[in-house]
């Protein structure tokens, strides 16, 4: 018997929760085949079987799990079963599965308006099936509005933008209430947000940007860019750019403190927060100074898409100098961002609303967007964090400044 043991998963994690079952007690298994997965304070990861051979779980799903404890054993002595013959000598055919949350949906003709049941009281249509499965949605959190209580796809995308968000009515006069174990994942953010608040002098300030040029810079270029590069142009890539030379100016509000010591850096590597249905989580952009816009728009697909379907790595949520987290998404207009330790800032992006601004004299409507920078005062002067803030500003007000950071103009006159 081989013992699959909860594997090292980083230099402070000491406990995991197995987060679910892939194989069952019984189940021959090949050799790195995936068996399990478990979430840490920081990511959700795959155990793989060490030899081929028949599984024995040795813990349930929701157990909370310590580094060396052992997860399953495997009797790589085990025979692999042979696949079933029919009367005939050839494998039968396999037969069609009852449908449930596992199992992938059968596809009939659009006429036919099929039902595809995901559990024993909830249904979908086939597309909505299939969405549940791969992107691993609980259905119970999704609120189908289809023809007869049918989950439909836009449902499903409703509870993938909005994770935590339920909808429909409730029992008039109810009493009930119902309790849920945090996920290691909560917990760590609930313990990193109270020691960000308790362990710095985090003050934030504000400005506005006139998010007119971008705006007309992207309804212009969308097309174009999306047919070179194959990603859309969002708003990430011109403010992650515009972090990068403002930070660059200002190195402080990249720094962080080590002890007695400040740790600066020539590089920029940028959180951004992503929201998923388990939480929030940060993953990182490498060298953004480095990266042209498409880069940085395509390194956000992908790690959106990664946080979405828990297959972060360690690598891609640890590190990070400077955080990015946007509200706006969510309609939110104005908020003081907590700081995302070790790190001294954070970038807070709002929504754009139309508002009326005095240009010139003249009242002119603009879409307006709030920006909040919150800092640790510790290392974090007001002089910088305001510099540093005027400078997005500028740099979002005038795009062109991107393209080096300074007038294109002036550099051409050397000036």
């Amino acid at each position: 018997m081989i013992d699959i043991k909860v594997p090292t998963v980083g230099e402070s994690i000491s406990e995991v929760t197995l987060l679910k079952w892939v194989k069952n007690s019984g189940d021959y298994v090949e050799r790195d085949e995936v068996i399990a997965e478990l979430e840490s304070e920081k990511a959700t990861f795959e155990v793989n079987a060490e030899q081929a051979g028949t599984l024995q779980q040795s813990a349930k799903e929701g157990d909370t799990l310590k580094i060396g404890d052992i997860l399953a054993t495997i009797d790589d002595k085990a025979a692999k079963p042979e696949k079933a013959a029919g009367s005939n000598g050839t494998p039968a055919k396999e037969a069609k599965p009852e449908t449930s949350a596992k199992t992938e949906p059968v596809v009939q003709q659009p006429s036919q308006a099929p039902v595809t049941a995901v559990s024993n009281d909830i249904k979908a249509t086939p597309v909505a099936a299939a969405m549940i499965a791969d992107k691993k949605v609980d259905p119970k959190s999704v609120t189908p509005s289809g023809y007869s209580g049918k989950i439909v796809k836009n449902d499903v995308l409703q509870a993938l933008s909005n994770p935590g968000k339920v909808t429909g009515g409730k029992p008039l006069f109810s009493r009930e209430e119902r309790r849920e174990k945090m996920s290691q994942l909560r917990k760590t953010i609930s313990r990193r947000l109270v020691e960000s608040k308790n362990t710095t002098a985090m003050l934030t300030t504000f400005n506005e940007v006139d998010m007119s040029r971008i705006m007309e810079i992207r309804s212009k270029f969308k097309d174009k860019f999306k047919e070179s590069h194959g990603v859309n142009l969002g708003f990430m890539s011109f403010f992650a750019k515009a972090c990068a030379i403002a930070l660059q100016e200002w190195p402080a509000v990249g720094a962080y403190i080590d002890g007695d010591q400040l740790v600066y850096h020539d590089y920029v590597d940028i959180s951004v927060a992503v929201s998923t249905p388990r939480g929030l989580t940060v993953p990182v952009i490498r060298n953004v100074e480095s990266l042209s816009m498409a880069e940085i728009e395509k390194k956000v697909v992908e790690l959106a898409g990664k946080a979405r379907d828990n297959k972060l790595t360690m690598d891609e949520l640890t590190g990070g100098t400077f955080t990015i987290t946007n509200g706006g998404v969510f309609g939110s207009l104005m908020s003081t961002p907590i700081i995302n330790l070790p790190q001294s800032a954070i970038l807070g992006m709002h929504k754009i609303q139309e508002r009326p601004m005095a240009i010139n004299g003249q009242v002119v409507i603009k879409p307006m967007m709030y920006l909040a920078v919150s800092y640790d005062h510790r290392i974090i002067d007001g002089r910088e964090s305001v510099s540093f803030l005027v400078r997005m500003k500028e740099l979002l007000e005038n795009p062109e400044l991107l393209l080096f950071g300074k007038d294109p103009v002036k550099t051409l006159l050397e000036l």
